[in-house]
């Protein structure tokens, strides 16, 4: 164990024995954090941040800051619930969330490059790479295994499903389904199929999903009317999955295929 005596812990705050605080950091009231975690220099876990255990919150970093809203009551108790195994870089922010003890919620094993944001009640599920400057508005909801190119943008109300990937500087805002890839503003460059390898999905799925790719994009009935008339002849949960995510799209609708 390892607190440094500049840093700021508030008497209230609840620490494992054997986490680190480094100099000049900053635990706020009500804090929960786990065993193993590092808190470095100049960082700041602010009011109603619960984390579970080995997570790094890098120097600079500032985990449950008051949202971005003109609206937002400041007297509100809300915070932020970080699972587990996560890396926050060097002046990664994250917001608490908006709603009466609501959270902002990070899943397990997410990493977060630097100056990386995530708006108020956001979440991110677990295994996400979320390279260097990359925004997200609040709620957002982000799947399983994506990777967020550097300097990419987020709107909020958007969704993007498991194993999608985007390019560095693109803008989203509308839902990306699980396994594309977007570009650019709102466009899809096609399945992510390095990364459903890497995943473990069989060479049979994948051909179903490039199948199903073609045919709801080519469809008449447009995306959302097309998943939904093909979910019958789905054969894998996988498939199913990538369906059912374009068949009931949020409010902003979905990304579709384009050159750019």
């Amino acid at each position: 164990m390892f607190r440094h005596p500049t840093a700021l812990i508030s008497p209230t705050a609840h620490l494992a024995d054997d986490v680190e605080v480094g100099p000049y950091a900053i635990i706020e009231d009500d804090v929960a954090i786990g065993p193993g975690c590092r808190i470095l220099s100049h960082a700041q876990v602010l009011q109603g941040v619960v984390m579970g255990t080995g997570n790094l919150i890098d120097r600079g970093a500032i985990i449950g800051g008051n949202p971005q809203s003109l609206t937002f009551d400041e007297s509100i108790r809300s915070g932020v619930r970080i699972g587990d195994g996560n890396s926050f870089r060097e002046h990664v922010t994250i917001h608490r969330s908006t709603q009466p003890d609501g959270m902002t919620v990070i899943g397990d094993r997410n990493f977060l490059m630097g100056h990386c944001h995530v708006g108020h009640d956001s979440t991110l599920g677990n295994l996400n790479v979320i390279a260097n400057a990359v925004l997200i508005a609040g709620h957002v909801a982000i799947g399983n295994r994506c990777f967020l190119g550097g300097s990419s943008v987020y709107h909020q109300f958007i969704r993007l499903g498991d194993l999608a990937m985007v390019q560095g500087n693109s803008a989203l805002s509308a839902d990306l389904p699980p396994y594309c890839i977007g570009h650019e503003t709102n466009l899809l460059a096609g399945l992510n199929t390095v990364g459903l390898r890497r995943a473990g999905i069989d060479g049979a799925t994948r051909m179903e999903l490039k199948r199903l790719y073609r045919e709801v994009f080519q469809h008449p009935l447009g995306p959302v009317k097309s998943a939904a008339h093909l979910l019958p002849e789905a054969h894998s949960e996988t498939a199913r999955h990538f369906l059912e995510f374009m068949a009931h799209p949020g409010p902003k609708g979905l990304c579709t295929p384009g050159a750019g």
